[in-house]
């Protein structure tokens, strides 16, 4: 067997193809990560004419020194001891030759999945032998993190779309259904963008990702040169909300004329309608504050307020949140549920399978720092995978330990 650099259709194809695949995994992601200063190459290993096993590596010079990182990891079979055993021995070499200091992976092997409320549910019986070989070979892993700290998350919410739209509903937590719920009556509305408003989903984001406006632009650019991106804004209809909301106040300032009237003429014991009146009334109250903001959305937006958004990457049979975000001033309009919730819809409808939510920490960590990320997304009935996380494999030892002793590595994919 030998190592052989592959063309980006070879690696296209052989990337379509495989299973589990990922969208770091593919032509179109190592076209971006080139515009942000990565240079990238496609290995793959070959048994004669066979193409067995193949990866994108990208690839960051700093100080002198590459450092290389296959993003989730190689497209190999993992439970195949000599496939591993001969690809790492030969892309070892292989990159050695080319002065890079070693190679990161963040693989997809899974360790368990578990359900919303935490249980695991699948449990791979393979993965101690597969860790282990891993280590044997010289792989290091970088320890099992709770939070965000590895390339990729270590943890990964989706949700299963191969149900009726009736199931999938559903399964959602019943006070999320009731945000969508709201939502709609308030006038969020979800729109299908396109790249010119991509300015939405960098004003929300600016600040809390690392990457700006021209990264989510070659993404859309790459990807949806073979139509797999999809670029998605939620807005309130200004106009809708105050008269939604007018329509609330009048109706419950009516109700509580009636019962202040039928109270005047109450004989007898009317502590069910004081109650009922105050109840009312409270609904008198909290729609007379909204019409008072919804007056004013309406005079100072007047188009609608842009209150969540979502770049959305389509791979095999799944859908994938590659970024998304929101307007924290308009949380509570339940925008970005609404928005989960129509493209549940869309997608099962197209045929994919499961829709990924992107990164969670580790469900069952106590006093878990990012809990209400975790409520969030496992409020729609999804389920969570929990990866190896990150290994690292030396491949050029004389220039990897004057590195790591000079400057340290740290950070380098971070960036």
């Amino acid at each position: 067997m030998q190592i052989k650099s592959l063309s980006n259709s070879e690696f296209l194809e052989f990337a379509k193809l495989f299973k589990p695949g990922s969208i770091y995994q593919t032509p179109y992601y190592a076209f971006t990560m080139n515009e942000e200063n990565y240079s990238s190459m496609f290995v793959g290993l070959m048994d004669g004419n066979v193409l067995k096993a193949a990866s994108l590596i990208l690839v960051y010079k700093i100080n002198g020194f590459k450092y290389a990182l296959a993003p989730r990891g190689y497209l190999i079979d993992y439970n195949d001891d000599e496939l591993v055993k001969t690809f790492t021995k030969l892309i070892k070499k292989y990159l050695g030759k080319k002065d890079i200091v070693a190679i990161k992976i963040n693989p997809m092997i899974i360790r368990k999945v578990y359900n919303s409320a935490g249980h695991a549910i699948t449990n791979n019986d393979l993965y101690d032998e597969t860790f282990n070989r891993l280590k044997k070979l010289g792989y290091f892993h970088l320890g099992y993190n709770n939070y965000f700290e590895a390339l990729k998350p270590r943890f990964e919410a989706y949700i299963n779309l191969d149900l009726d739209y009736i199931k999938l509903f559903g399964n959602i937590d019943r006070s999320c259904r009731n945000k969508i719920r709201k939502a709609v009556r308030d006038g969020i509305k979800v729109y299908h963008g396109d790249i010119d408003d991509l300015k939405y989903l960098y004003e929300q984001t600016k600040g809390k990702y690392p990457r700006g406006l021209q990264y989510f632009e070659d993404l859309y650019r790459f990807f949806g040169k073979d139509n797999l991106i999809d670029f998605y804004y939620s807005k309130l209809d200004t106009t809708d909300y105050l008269q939604y909301t007018q329509k609330q106040y009048n109706e419950y300032y009516k109700k509580s004329t009636e019962l202040s009237q039928k109270l005047m003429n109450q004989k007898g014991n009317s502590d069910k309608l004081i109650s009922e009146k105050l109840e009312v009334d409270k609904k008198v109250v909290k729609y007379r504050n909204q019409l008072a903001e919804a007056t004013e959305y309406l005079k100072n937006y007047p188009d609608g307020i842009i209150t969540s958004s979502a770049l959305v990457i389509k791979w095999q049979d799944d859908v994938y949140f590659a970024i998304d975000g929101y307007d924290k001033k308009y949380k509570h309009f339940g925008a970005k549920q609404l928005m989960i919730w129509k493209l549940m819809g869309r997608y099962a409808k197209l045929g994919y399978k499961k829709l990924y939510l992107g990164g969670v920490a580790n469900i069952n960590k106590v006093n878990n720092k990012y809990k209400g990320l975790n409520e969030f997304k496992l409020n729609f009935h999804a389920n969570v995978i929990e990866y190896a996380g990150d290994f690292e494999l030396i491949t050029n030892s004389p220039r990897y330990f004057v590195y790591k002793n000079s400057f340290g590595i740290t950070g380098v994919f971070k960036k």
